[in-house]
């Protein structure tokens, strides 16, 4: 599978990065002026994300350099350069000082303000207290068990292709799955490939990949296609509906865009919250770290989903009827479908 291929040319960029700091002079003197400078061109030069993030990076520049004096307090120059990084709105993007860490806004308010679970319903009333953890997923049966509902939390979780078969099987009367990753704020790539291992795959292409090469904002090393784990046992049709929210980030939303090259996965709830592109980290010439994403990803119809995939059958989130009736319309919802599709 050529995503190896990917991974290790990105293994060798992270670790060029991380020896940054030992090429580069440990110099507190350094001025306001040579950090801020050198901030921008970084982002400028290593930034993978500026074709779809609609930001005039050197109008952020224009703006925000006047305002930067050499002899300032190191405080104001980090609020200084953590402004110009949260222009991308992007949570692969941060400043890590000695004493602060700078975080994209809009993310963050999105990330808490868009969510769309009320966790404490989930657990209480689909999950119940006698639900089962195999791996990285919480799973139990619905509707008198015809349907599978498997919480998953977070990609740096780890679940194998033997895990998900247990889970399966502990279900014979089950008719679909709900795999839900609401609030997935994302983690390891790998288990993309896992929670896929079990689906029907004759070797499809499910994205493509590219890392950021040259000085230029179009500049990146030629796509690298991944393709679809191969199955080593039996291979699940039945129909498997993927919840997702705003908080779905980063590995999350590349697992989104994956699913649209298998018949049987459908998106349900609300558009995802992005965040497609493995970062890298780097060091200032006073010493303070940053970290941006430096390579992209397109989905199968070619587009680039970094600001949120959207969803196939697009479904709010009712907090109000969380909080009164214990019950969570999303889930109710795709119980619903997998039954009719049965039926149908």
């Amino acid at each position: 599978m050529k995503l190896h291929t990917l991974l290790t040319s990105l293994t060798v960029l992270l670790l060029a990065t991380s020896c940054e700091k030992a090429l580069i002079p440990d110099s507190p003197a350094a001025s306001a002026t040579q950090v801020f400078n050198y901030l921008w061109q970084q982002v400028d030069e290593r930034y993978s994300m500026f074709d779809v993030k609609n930001v005039d990076w050197q109008q952020v520049y224009d703006t925000l350099r006047p305002q930067v004096r050499d002899g300032m307090d190191p405080d104001s120059l980090f609020a200084l350069c953590a402004a110009m990084l949260n222009t991308l709105c992007d949570g692969h993007v941060n400043l890590y000082g000695t004493w602060d860490v700078s975080r994209s806004d809009s993310v963050y308010r999105r990330f808490y303000t868009d969510d769309g679970i009320d966790i404490n319903t989930v657990v209480l009333n689909y999950l119940g207290i006698g639900y089962h953890s195999t791996g990285g997923i919480a799973h139990n049966a619905l509707c008198d068990g015809r349907v599978i509902y498997m919480r998953y939390g977070s990609f740096s979780s780890d679940i194998t292709e033997r895990q998900l078969r247990h889970i399966i099987a502990s279900y014979p009367d089950a008719q679909g799955i709900i795999l839900d990753i609401r609030g997935n704020g994302g983690g390891s790539i790998a288990n993309i490939i896992n929670l896929l291992s079990v689906m029907p795959s004759h070797g499809q292409e499910i994205y493509r990949s590219q890392i950021k090469a040259g000085p230029a904002h179009d500049d990146f090393t030629p796509l690298v296609p991944s393709f679809a784990p191969r199955n080593t046992g039996d291979v699940y049709n039945n129909p498997v509906l993927v919840l997702t929210d705003r908080g779905c980030f980063s590995a999350a939303s590349t697992f989104a865009v994956a699913t649209q090259a298998y018949d049987n996965i459908r998106l349900m709830g609300d558009t995802t919250g992005g965040g497609m592109g493995l970062p890298a980290m780097g060091a200032l010439p006073n010493g303070w770290r940053y970290r941006l994403s430096v390579t992209r990803t397109l989905a199968l119809d070619g587009r680039n989903y970094e600001n949120g995939v959207p969803p196939d059958i697009l479904l709010k989130f009712n907090p109000r009827t969380a909080a009164t009736l214990g019950r969570d319309n999303i889930i109710d919802s795709a119980c619903a479908i997998i039954q009719q599709r049965t039926k149908n």
